[in-house]
């Protein structure tokens, strides 16, 4: 079998597996077996990417980088709907629709308003060919690669009778489980919380890196189909044929003869959407027949058979009974407020968050106010304001407190941002014993059989204060411990042994710096090998690296000035721990470059410095850390490094660009 009938059979095989997962719900082989074989396409495809085809699953796991998002035209404007509050605009509405229609019959087709991205899709002979957000209804960024991460969205489409080009519409949203666990992380590493899922939705797909929006599995609801051939006589005909298709169309839609349906449909679903994976905050009541809607059309902005029912974001008041102060992993110091339980949106709320003190003063909170909560598009509790007219006049300010709660450290709050926290690291509890949870959690060393109260039990009889001291932990230290058994500690003892093996990445993420989450770890390991390149590194130097800006950078210097974290770092090498990054195997495309050597500066149009590097060593050249009397050629893409410039130029050292270096090969 030729490479490319092994890449074709290969992508048919896994499409199909998709399909059947996301669109039928089965699992025709395990997710091992899935992750082998497009680990096998994906080596064929690096061996051979004149064969990779359009619909390839390896798009899914995302890689690409763009520096920029072309900007394209719809072809059919993305207009915006009228929105409404109340039944007698409803009414109006309907109204309305029965004059334009000279009192003909007509039904209408009620869609939940998920609150998320509008994206187009384009197919061109079935294949997904471009992924387009809104922008501003007229024009938007072309974010394919991104749209491709979607594992609901077809790569290809088989079906009979469809035009040669047509598109789709739907909403692209980030499932709140995914939001979840995003602020989870994020709270980890003492960066502030993203709002709602659909500012994180859109912050997501405007990302430059695919790969990272792949592994934050975005989804999409399609809801509209158009072409320049009439295909369609009905909307509810055309939801029918999208779900046969293979596309993901919520299931949620009802058609209605009636507003008194209508209105059955918006009571019916103002509790129940609760219950679905995202937010939603409203109803968009459409027009079933196609040729009625060309009788009604457009007005400039909407059109004239399609309206927008937004529900009231439900707002209870309740009583602030006290304010308490958490204390992060990372020492950042977070308000809570305590709240009287009340329902609201279908759960009992007893807590709230407040963020940080500019919270406190923008909303004037005083314990024994009377505060506004809502849960609207957020997933936290949130209060939204005071409510004044049950103010009484003995309330006292709530004063933010000055040293931690949990060490009495003086806190510390920096130029720039918003949160307090405690400095104390080494001595502060909540800090300790949550670092410990990190370093051992799923995403870093995976250590199992260890949770909360073991490590609860292990910091409180002085076994362990530090992740490090885990790997000094024997059979003799845990069989005392109440409700320890030999099976049990076996567990414990081999999960760490276990964790020597864990990837560099992971490790580097569990070590807990400050700002730097999973995604950011995997970005420094992979650009600078191993953890003493990354102690030594300038903050210039990190500037350089993709996706890192001055505050991560700062972070890291910091850390990495302090002798307790070096001592750490040199008991996780005795340890035996993985601190190297193990580089892909470079597959030799030539020996143009033998014999010269090369520094790499700045960001680049067609490659991420990584690939960068790579394509160097490919053609027999050689990438070395820094600028001195040996080196060949400084490769200098936008914002390269000054003093690297400098240096180079002070040497004589050759300072070449992106198209320069392709010339050479």
């Amino acid at each position: 079998m030729t490479p490319q009938e092994e890449i074709n059979q290969l992508t048919d095989k896994l499409n199909n597996l998709n399909f059947q997962y996301y669109q039928n719900s089965i699992s025709e082989v395990t997710d091992f077996e899935f992750d082998r074989l497009l680990v096998q396409l994906q080596d064929l495809e690096n061996r051979h990417p004149n064969f990779v085809r359009e619909d390839s699953p390896t798009h899914r796991v995302g890689g690409t980088i763009s520096k920029e998002f072309e900007s394209v035209t719809h072809k059919y404007p993305m207009l915006s709907l009228g929105n409404t509050y109340n039944a007698k605009d409803l009414a109006d509405f309907d109204e309305r629709v029965r004059k334009g229609l000279g009192g003909a019959d007509y039904e209408y087709i009620c869609e939940l308003k998920f609150d998320g991205v509008a994206l187009s899709m384009w197919y061109e002979k079935g294949t997904l060919s471009r992924g387009i957000t809104r922008g501003d209804g007229v024009r938007g960024d072309d974010i394919t690669a991104n749209v491709k991460t979607i594992r609901t969205i077809p790569l290809n489409i088989q079906a009979k009778n469809m035009p040669i080009r047509f598109e789709v519409r739907g909403e692209g949203f980030m499932p709140l489980t995914t939001f979840d666990a995003l602020n989870k992380e994020r709270e980890d590493i003492g960066e502030q919380l993203l709002a709602n899922p659909r500012n994180a939705a859109s912050g997501t797909f405007k990302m430059q890196d695919s790969g990272v929006v792949a592994k934050r599995k975005m989804d999409c609801y399609i809801y509209q189909f158009l072409s320049d051939e009439e295909i369609f006589s009905t909307h509810e005909e055309s939801l029918l044929r999208l779900k046969e298709m293979g596309f993901n169309v919520s299931q949620t839609w009802e058609k209605c003869k009636s507003m008194d349906e209508v209105l059955a449909f918006i009571n019916q679903w103002d509790k129940k959407r609760f219950s679905l994976p995202l937010n939603t905050d409203g109803i968009v009541i459409k027009l079933n027949s196609f040729a009625q809607r060309e009788i009604l059309g457009f007005t400039a902005k909407s059109p004239r058979w399609a309206i927008s029912y937004k529900y009231q974001s439900e707002s209870v008041s309740t009583l602030l009974e006290s304010v308490s102060y958490q204390v992060g992993r990372t020492g950042n110091i977070t308000p809570v407020a305590n709240l009287k339980p009340v329902l609201l949106a279908g759960t009992t709320v007893k807590r709230a968050s407040i963020h940080n003190a500019n919270e406190i003063i923008r909303l004037d909170l005083h314990v024994g106010d009377y505060v506004f909560v809502e849960k609207g598009g957020e997933i936290i509790p949130k209060i939204t304001s005071v409510d004044f007219e049950k103010r009484t006049d003995k309330l006292d300010n709530i004063q933010f407190p000055t040293t931690c709660p949990e060490c009495g450290t003086s806190l510390v709050r920096k130029d720039g941002e918003a949160n307090h926290y405690c400095p104390n690291e080494s001595g502060c509890p909540p800090q300790i014993k949550g670092k410990i949870e990190h370093f051992i959690q799923r995403k870093a060393l995976n250590i199992d059989n260890i949770g909360t109260e073991t490590i609860e039990m292990f910091y409180r009889k002085g076994l362990v204060k530090n992740p490090a001291d885990l790997y000094d932990l024997k059979r003799e230290n845990l069989f005392d411990l109440d409700g320890f058994k030999e099976k049990s500690i076996q567990n414990i003892l081999m999960g760490v042994e276990k964790s020597k093996e864990i990837p560099f990445k992971q490790v580097l993420f569990g070590i807990g710096i400050r700002f730097v989450g999973a995604t950011v770890a995997e970005k420094l390991a992979i650009y600078f090998n191993d953890i003493d390149n990354i102690s030594k590194a300038t903050l210039e130097e990190l500037l350089q690296v993709p996706e890192i800006g001055g505050r991560i950078a700062q972070s890291v210097v910091e850390y990495f000035q302090k002798v307790e974290n070096q001592e750490f770092i040199a008991r996780l090498k005795a340890a035996g721990l993985q601190l190297t990054h193990n580089a892909v195997e470079i597959v030799m495309e030539g020996n143009t470059l033998a014999g010269k050597t090369f520094v790499i500066s700045g960001t680049f149009q067609n490659f991420e410095r990584d690939d960068l590097k790579m394509k160097i060593e490919a053609n027999g050249g050689k990438v070395l850390s820094g600028i001195s009397g040996k080196l060949n050629y400084l490769i200098a893409g936008s914002e390269a490094g000054p003093s690297k410039l400098e240096k180079a130029q002070k040497m004589n050292v050759s300072i070449i660009s992106e198209d320069d270096f392709l010339k050479m090969l």
